[in-house]
């Protein structure tokens, strides 16, 4: 019994470090990685400027000329660049999208002051924040729950409802119900200011990939199932998703990666849906309601499989009967 003991703790702790550092690792590496960033201006000028930030972080932007500050402020819109250095003739300007990430935003400040040889640096901020949330806190603070409640219903789901087609439903239900309520709270604290069947149906994705992928692995794996969907539903995807900065400024592969796991997609999309009219939301759309068709599909296999097991020569000549049925009989 003691080394029972022994033995759980030790094993305890070493998941415990685990956590501790795929979860602090990567916040405590971020730098510009490939950061899609925008130069405007007099060829010859914008050439400069582009030449002096590749020269201060060597591989840190992916920079892209742009002819005037129209056409920079569009590719901010459009979430190909995270901000744009505009240069004219009475100096540069920095302008902004800070609702793709307010932690690139305020990089990117600091870099400008750099440029403007002591002088300031106009800013102007083309997709800003909401007012109620400048920096983004309340986002992340909202969207971690998000995450640790639809892992918890897949899991409640798999334990409290037996029959796999009614747990199917429970699934669909929960993940409606999660996006309608979940986004009127962030609208009505100020967080979120766009569309709101939009925003809902990007949340409802998101918990519908969660809480199907631990519910459909359960079903097929039992407990050892619900453990894999958390890992990738939530404990992998959270710290490499870009919630509290972005995906270049993650170690890479790894900023990438997390762009294929629910969390990753899921900040992505809530992001262009919520402030950018829809720019760049397909692929994050994708992964999504891929990963819910995979937990769907899991969740089916489960079904099935019980049912084959209940019939296993496929001779009774009644449809078999699914778990809550045979738990019902076995009472009577």
């Amino acid at each position: 019994m003691a080394r029972r003991a022994v033995l759980l703790a030790v094993g305890v702790v070493v998941v415990q470090g685990l956590l501790i550092l795929w979860f602090a690792w990567p916040a405590a590496n971020l730098a510009p990685r490939d950061l899609p960033v925008v130069v405007a201006g007099p060829a010859p000028v914008a050439t400069a400027v582009a030449g002096r930030m590749q020269q201060a972080v060597p591989g840190g932007f992916k920079i892209t000329m742009a002819p005037d500050a129209a056409a920079a402020d569009q590719a901010l819109r459009d979430r190909t660049a995270y901000a744009a250095f505009v240069i004219t003739p009475s100096g540069p300007s920095l302008h902004l999208a800070s609702a793709a990430s307010p932690t690139v935003a305020a990089l990117f400040t600091q870099e400008a002051q750099q440029l403007g040889n002591g002088q300031p640096v106009p800013v102007v901020d083309v997709v800003p924040t909401p007012a109620k949330d400048p920096r983004g806190a309340g986002f992340a603070s909202g969207f971690l729950p998000l995450l640790l409640t639809s892992a918890a219903a897949g899991a409640a789901l798999l334990f409290a409802v037996r029959s796999h087609a009614a747990r199917l439903v429970g699934v669909l239900l929960f993940a409606v119900l999660a996006g309608l309520v979940a986004v009127a709270l962030l609208h009505w604290l100020g967080v979120l200011t766009g569309g709101y069947l939009l925003e809902a149906g990007a949340v409802g994705l998101l918990a519908l990939a969660v809480s199907g992928i631990v519910s459909g692995l359960g079903a097929v794996l039992g407990l050892p199932g619900i453990g894999i969907g958390a890992l990738l539903g939530f404990l992998l995807g959270n710290p490499i998703s870009g919630l509290t900065a972005a995906p270049e400024l993650l170690p890479q592969p790894w900023g990438e990666v997390g762009q294929f796991l629910p969390p990753g997609a899921a900040v992505t999309l809530l992001r262009s849906v919520a402030f950018f009219d829809g720019a760049r939301a397909t692929m994050p759309l994708l992964v999504l309601a891929g990963w819910g068709v995979v937990g769907l599909a899991l969740t089916a296999v489960g079904h099935y499989r019980d049912r084959r097991r209940s019939d296993p020569a496929g001779q009774l000549g009644v449809p078999p009967m699914d778990s809550d049925e045979r738990r019902l009989g076995a009472e009577r």
